[in-house]
């Protein structure tokens, strides 16, 4: 398995591997490739297409609201208990933002992640402090070993950079392997990652009473940030928010 520094490695030399690429080619739009004149963006039209989900939202499942008022929240708020104190999502999860999303996962494409943080930036810098643990949802050491790389870790590794939080890979692990969950309804996405992750017994210290921001590409029906959150809360964690990229399936409830 990889261990946190040798994924260091990699996301360096894949960093110096997309400078010299950057150097030899014209930057291009990270979604329709379209040339423009500042690498790792989007062309206006892309930009365009995006849906940035701004107020009024749901301060714990970040759906959009109707009408904006303090007390207001999306049915799900009050039919379920999430473990996270806030949720907050940049972007809806279609057009350009669902072809971010895949570049970076499934097509070994890794520029998106820088554009992907400046997003969950501007959505979530209220959220991050100087003590905040930046925690990236994991993959399990067999799926990072095939991938060679963690979508999420890109994602805050990049956000740690342009905040002022910690970022903390290593605080959470997936010790049990699950299937995708990808082409699964909310009912089974949750038995699937129930109790997958864990927090290593020697990394306990660090998290008691800290405040968490866990960081994941896309949000569904909640049950991945949901068994992440309370590994880290059973470990000690003060609060746990979650900010996300994009949130997909803003019909569908949640199944946490």
């Amino acid at each position: 398995m990889l261990s946190a520094g040798m994924s260091q490695v990699f996301s360096r030399a894949r960093a110096f591997a997309a400078a010299c690429a950057d150097a030899l080619l014209p930057p291009a739009c990270l979604s329709c490739g379209t040339p423009i004149a500042r690498a790792h963006d989007l062309c206006a039209r892309c930009w365009s297409d995006l849906r940035f989900i701004e107020p009024p939202f749901c301060p714990i499942t970040g759906r959009p609201l109707a009408y904006e008022g303090e007390e207001l929240k999306t049915p799900d708020a009050f039919l379920h208990d999430p473990p996270w104190n806030t949720l907050r999502a940049a972007v809806a999860y279609e057009g350009p933002a669902r072809d971010l999303v895949r570049r970076l996962k499934f097509h070994d494409r890794h520029d998106p992640a820088a554009f992907i943080a400046r997003c969950l930036h501007r959505a979530g810098q209220a959220l991050i402090t100087p003590e905040t643990l930046i925690v990236p949802v994991p993959l399990h050491p067999w799926r990072l070993l095939r991938r060679r790389y963690n979508q999420s870790a890109e994602i805050a590794r990049h956000l740690a950079r342009l905040s002022s939080g910690i970022y903390r890979p290593d605080l959470l692990r997936r010790h049990r392997h699950t299937r995708p969950q990808t082409g699964l309804d909310g009912k089974a996405r949750r038995r699937n990652v129930r109790r997958a992750f864990s927090v290593p017994e020697k990394k306990a210290p660090v998290l008691l009473g800290r405040h968490v921001v866990l960081i994941d590409d896309v949000l569904t029906t909640g049950a991945t940030a949901a068994a992440c959150c309370r590994a880290l809360l059973k470990a000690g964690a003060g609060r746990v928010d979650v900010l996300v990229f994009a949130l997909a399936g803003r019909s569908e409830p949640l199944h946490i």
